[in-house]
């Protein structure tokens, strides 16, 4: 429905008013609203583009060599053609591609299309035109983009309004923006399908600013808007993560009575949710008429977002039992959900939900299983989803490399990484991330300096700050303090926090109290507010019997209201989470879960297990180490030994950074019980078996 320009002209401007002066400040560095870009009528306008020069569209085409005319089954022969046989010839090729395309062999629609080029005097209809465009957009494919629109302009082909947006669409689609843009402004006529086209384009390429500045020339010129750029305007404003102005566009979109559409309820879910306003997606979520797939997707994704894994779950289950059709991002979704809550049983349900609807090969779901059996110590169920993949990619050997990694199978990822090479696939800067991790973790030192040299050398990527952490990790893990810090100050960059923290890291480990003490000063200095630097220092102060300094950093700590929060770890018995704090005696099950501690206590002692005394938790208060032999660790494994078969691996999350004495006890756990115990920390994953851990005692 039309709306009246001054109407529309006011929720402009309040857009623009309700973002903060610091947005303003972008806003007008980009020149987005700079200049009269509110006139009243239609103005010839360009963009900075307009001074680019189009490389895509002067470059030229390298020369191909002749197809194999014996391949393509046409009447086309080697002698001199009338024009009659010319015309007759051209339009058999034209169909034979134009039922290619239809049966989506675009590739071959592609080699015939080669023949028009060789000839150049063919005459193509609009309808060949328009889907040899839709095979450049099936591929993907820039060079198909410039031979056919280089085929158009050399044969005076005039393209009507309708082919004018479709050139506009392949250029869009195929990611070559600039040239879309100078067809754009070039266009005699726009209509509402060209400026979606343009918007949708921009948005799609994370140019948001841009896409806002293109949707107020277009009430400019047209005055009006449907469903479908309102929508694109509500992602934009999602990647802006400007809640404001979503809501000035969900306001838009009520006046103009499409507020319940389906696409525009979905857009708004994942706006408020990216802006971090779970109620108003909720709000937006039960207001919709009818609920889709999408939009319950939406929903989920929104709680799993912001951490609400639980409440995500139960949407899921929701979702479920109103007979909605689950898709293979549901199942995604709700893989990734029970890997960060350790939910074996969850996932089990997930992976056979998977495979009943018939998304059981489908890439995205199954690398997020292999993500998820990888991160909790079932490589082998990783590796046997993997291995049925019939199609993978680097996401895919990404994940599994990864899951080597984490749990000290080093060798492993390095094969992995041998055998992507072997097949031709460029790594990216994550392959390189997983494969540094894995060197670390596995004590792979010389290994993991020579990938790490031939990042830029070999494979022209440059390593980033998260590389560079990698590399102070496995120094401080082989003691080389010196080397890491050298390395720190040598990097071609600004060192971030991360690097620092591997550095602090590594000299708590190493009790290197002065260099400990100025990584701990360079992170104040770069995030004052994060608890975890200060206790770090504090346990190498404590650790080093520096008494006087450990209390001036608690000092410190209350100075500035940091509140050390109770340790928390957490274990899935029969689909039910169970929760425990340090000296917890809340359980049903507290009785037998102390008496087990105990027992486990008197058994591991026996093989020289003897509690720390100078340790404290990461974030956790002094009051705890009264409870030392209760920590929510010990209680979650004594719950898990207590309520699961011998035969199964316990799953522990804990919120916080394990402690040495926790450490040191769990490792002795697994091996008198035999059992195999994942750990999830907040520094990484710990494997305890057989009385060892895949940390090598470095976290």
């Amino acid at each position: 429905m039309e709306m009246p320009l001054a109407r529309f002209q006011n929720i402009s401007l309040d857009q623009l008013r309700s973002i903060s002066s610091s947005d303003h400040k972008v806003f007008r560095e980009n020149s987005l609203f700079s200049g009269n870009c509110f006139g009243i009528g239609r103005r010839k306008w360009r963009n900075p583009s307009d001074q680019i020069k189009c490389l895509s569209l002067e470059q030229g085409l390298q020369p191909r060599p002749k197809p194999d005319l014996s391949r393509v089954h046409t009447d086309v022969k080697e002698v001199r053609l009338d024009e009659t046989q010319v015309k007759k010839s051209g339009l058999r090729i034209c169909s034979k591609i134009e039922k290619l395309v239809l049966c989506n062999r675009f590739r071959e629609a592609f080699d015939l299309f080669e023949i028009l080029e060789l000839e150049g005097s063919f005459l193509v209809g609009t309808s060949t035109y328009d889907l040899l465009i839709q095979a450049c957009i099936g591929l993907r494919s820039v060079r198909g983009v410039k031979r056919v629109f280089n085929y158009m302009t050399r044969n005076g082909f005039e393209p009507d309004q309708y082919m004018r947006n479709r050139v506009l669409l392949m250029h869009v689609k195929c990611g070559m923006m600039i040239d879309a843009r100078n067809l754009f402004d070039e266009m005699p006529e726009r209509n509402m399908i060209t400026w979606n086209t343009i918007i949708s384009g921009l948005v799609d390429a994370g140019d948001y600013l841009e896409a806002f500045r293109f949707f107020i020339n277009m009430w400019e010129e047209i005055s009006d808007a449907d469903t479908r750029t309102l929508a694109t305007m509500i992602r934009s404003a999602a990647g802006l993560e400007q809640i404001s102005v979503g809501r000035q566009l969900h306001s838009c979109a009520l006046k103009m009575g499409i507020g319940k559409d389906t696409f525009i309820s979905c857009a708004l879910i994942d706006m408020y949710s990216k802006c971090g306003n779970i109620e108003g997606a909720q709000f937006v979520f039960v207001e919709m008429p009818e609920k889709t797939t999408v939009g319950w997707n939406s929903i989920i994704a929104g709680y799993a977002l912001h951490g609400y894994s639980e409440e995500a779950l139960n949407m899921y289950y929701e979702m479920r039992d109103s007979g909605v059709k689950m898709d293979h991002f549901t199942f995604s979704i709700i893989i990734r959900i029970c890997t960060r809550l350790a939910s074996l049983e969850h996932a089990k349900q997930a992976h056979a939900g998977l495979i009943r609807h018939g998304f059981g090969l489908d890439i995205v779901a199954d690398t997020a299983l292999v993500d998820f059996y990888s991160k909790w110590g079932r490589v082998e169920d990783a590796q046997s989803v993997f291995d049925y993949m019939p199609c993978k990619n680097l996401i895919s050997w990404n994940a599994l490399i990864a899951g080597y990694g984490n749990h000290g199978h080093g060798e492993e990822a390095l094969e992995k990484f041998e055998q992507i090479l072997e097949e031709g696939m460029k790594p990216n800067h994550v392959t390189f991330l997983a494969v540094l991790h894995a060197c670390s973790y596995s004590g792979l030192s010389e290994r993991g300096w020579e990938i790490f040299q031939s990042m830029s050398r070999d494979h022209k990527i440059r390593p980033r700050p998260m590389h560079f952490a990698c590399m102070i990790e496995l120094l401080g893990k082989e003691g080389l303090l010196d080397e890491a810090f050298a390395l720190i100050r040598g990097a071609p960059f600004k060192p971030t926090a991360n690097m620092w923290a591997a550095l602090l890291t590594a000299s708590r480990v190493h009790g290197n109290l002065e260099l400990g003490k100025f990584a701990a000063e360079k992170l104040y200095g770069m995030e004052p507010e994060k608890l975890i630097n200060y206790v770090v220092l504090l346990n190498i102060y404590i650790r080093s019997g520096k008494s006087k300094e450990a209390a001036a950093v608690v000092q410190t700590l209350r100075r500035k209201g940091l509140i050390m929060r109770p340790a928390c770890s957490w274990i899935e018995v029969k689909k039910q989470q169970h929760v425990f704090l340090s000296g917890d005696k809340c359980h049903v099950q507290t009785k037998e879960i102390y008496q087990k501690v105990d027992s486990l206590i008197h058994e591991i002692s026996k093989l020289g297990y003897v509690p720390e005394e100078k340790t404290l938790l990461p974030d956790v208060d002094e009051q705890e180490q009264r409870v030392l032999l209760y920590h929510s660790e010990k209680l979650a494994i004594a719950f898990g030994l207590i309520n699961t078969p011998e035969w199964t691996p316990l799953q522990i999350v804990q919120g916080h950074r394990i402690c040495n004495d926790c450490h040191n006890a769990i490792k002795f756990i697994s091996q008198v019980t035999q059992r195999e115990i994942v750990m999830r920390d907040a520094s990484r994953f710990h494997r305890f078996k057989n009385g060892s851990c895949s940390c090598g005692d470095y976290w």
